[in-house]
């Protein structure tokens, strides 16, 4: 093991180049993915506030049967909680945000109608049941927010996908980078691992140089990226948090501690994965 482990160091920095390029593009891409996930998360988390906090209003006319259009819509899917609220109870609930709409009832009578009020099980189906409901007859406006509601999921969802594509390319880059630095330490190599395979080595003693430097890389490409990812998280979402405060970012270590320790899991894999790929096609190569 001593052996292949002076070799792999041996072998990356004779490849300096191709061995600094492959760390270069391993750390970003861990650490934009730790970003993504972490993003994915607060976007989640985000999502999960808003869907417990929208709520769909439907006003009901003159003489509509309020509690028969709750029973049909109760039966959406979508639906999780309907409610029945009488024009009463409304005018009871502004009168406590507005004291003049007590004032202007006793002048005018009770403007606001009866209203059923909705939550749904995702804030994506606001829109869907929002429609269902203003066809129903009896139903006279919808409201649900649906400027903000349509374009917060709209963006959310945007921003989610964006990151996740932009990771895989980043991946897929490595493994490149991995490949092209594994083929030219074999190249280089390829006299002295030709005449290892004269002597009766095998395919396993002249792959572990290679897979060792794989791993090296991948272990200290994720140590870079979790150093560089956790002060500098912390320090924005603190940030957002002043300028935000609603926004229920996440700073706790439960959540964020086991992605510091997957960003160097999954570098060792990429690294180990990448190594093992190149050296079992280039030893064909040479074969």
């Amino acid at each position: 093991m001593n052996f292949h482990f002076r070799e792999a160091l041996l072998q990356m920095r004779g490849n300096f180049t191709a061995t600094f390029s492959t760390l270069i593009t391993m750390t970003l891409t861990l650490l934009i993915l730790g970003f993504v996930v972490l993003l994915t998360l607060n976007v989640d988390r985000t999502l999960a506030q808003l869907e417990s906090q929208v709520e769909i209003a439907a006003f009901l006319g003159d003489g509509a049967d309020g509690a028969s259009l709750a029973r049909q819509v109760r039966n959406q899917p979508q639906v999780t909680d309907v409610k029945l609220i009488g024009r009463a109870q409304v005018l009871s609930e502004m009168n406590r945000d507005y004291p003049y709409a007590q004032e202007a009832a006793t002048l005018a009578g009770n403007p606001f109608p009866d209203t059923l009020r909705l939550r749904v099980a995702q804030v994506s189906d606001s829109k869907a049941v929002a429609e269902f409901v203003r066809a129903l007859p009896g139903v006279t406006d919808v409201e649900y927010g649906a400027g903000y509601v349509d374009q917060t999921v709209k963006t959310l969802s945007a921003v989610r996908g964006a990151g996740y594509t932009l990771v895989g390319l980043l991946l897929i880059g490595t493994l490149f980078n991995i490949l092209s630095a594994v083929r030219v330490a074999i190249y280089a190599r390829r006299n002295e691992i030709g005449v290892m395979r004269l002597l009766g080595a095998t395919r396993g003693f002249i792959r572990a140089p290679h897979l060792i430097e794989g791993v090296l890389l991948g272990l200290l490409a994720g140590l870079i990226a979790s150093g560089v990812l956790a002060p500098s998280y912390l320090q924005l979402s603190r940030r957002v948090q002043e300028l935000v405060p609603v926004l229920p970012i996440i700073t706790d270590a439960p959540t964020v501690s086991p992605i510091l320790l997957g960003l160097l899991l999954l570098g060792v894999l990429v690294g180990l994965v990448g190594s093992l790929v190149a050296t079992r096609r280039y030893l064909r190569e040479l074969e």
